[in-house]
């Protein structure tokens, strides 16, 4: 009677310490990284209102009146799915072009790159909202957006077949350190004409608006 009082007890006691056991918070759940698009999109989102000045780093012959000419981004609009960054390019004889503005977007998928070309009465260019999709989660520094196929039409409808073929990308470093920059590239195949343009612009470098883009 005794030793099954003892086993009874043996038990009891690791049920109890079993039950104070399950009782005890355990550690807290790791929280997941956040994905890279988001991050892409914070800080994107934390540079609204501002304006960084920038400049040609390629060299194609294609864009010679560009070379050494100043350039301004501005990311001048802002909601929790689209941002709206204006591209400004001085002229040579001291007026500027004010005619392109970049606009990624959310989507259900991951992140949209359309460009939006405007005439300088604000009527909107022929060849305006192409751009494309990202195909694959990409990083937090840079997203490539190939061309969609309603931008394919439109290059085809306008005889820019060259640009069917069209990748481009958009780079962000992390806003707030001294080599911060933010870039944006056209890339085009060998086999489509090897074209390739890129501009950055210093985000460790912020400036006074410009004025608004034609048409807004």
């Amino acid at each position: 009677m005794n030793q099954t009082l003892k086993t009874t007890g043996s038990i009891s006691a690791v049920v109890l310490a079993m039950t104070l056991s399950a009782c005890e918070p355990g550690e807290p759940p790791v929280a997941p990284d956040p994905a890279a698009q988001d991050v892409y999109f914070e800080r994107l989102s934390l540079l609204c209102d501002k304006a960084y000045p920038g400049q040609l780093v390629s060299d194609q012959e294609a864009d010679a009146d560009m070379i050494g000419q100043p350039m301004i981004m501005h990311v001048a609009n802002c909601d929790q799915n689209e941002i709206q960054i204006p591209f400004h390019i001085a002229n040579a004889d001291g007026t500027w072009n004010r005619s392109r503005t970049w606009i990624i977007t959310r989507t259900d998928d991951g992140l949209r790159l359309k460009h939006r070309h405007r005439h300088e009465d604000g009527t909107l260019d022929a060849v305006s909202n192409y751009g494309g999709d990202t195909g694959s989660e990409g990083t937090a520094e840079r997203q490539e957006y190939p061309v969609d196929n309603e931008s394919i039409m439109l290059f085809k409808q306008e005889g820019l077949d060259q640009s069917i073929t069209n990748t481009w990308a958009v780079e962000i470093s992390p806003p707030g350190k001294q080599e911060a920059r933010f870039s944006y590239e056209l890339r085009r195949p060998d086999t489509a004409g090897g074209r390739f343009f890129r501009v950055e612009f210093d985000l460790s470098n912020p400036i006074e608006p410009p004025p608004p883009p034609w048409g807004d």
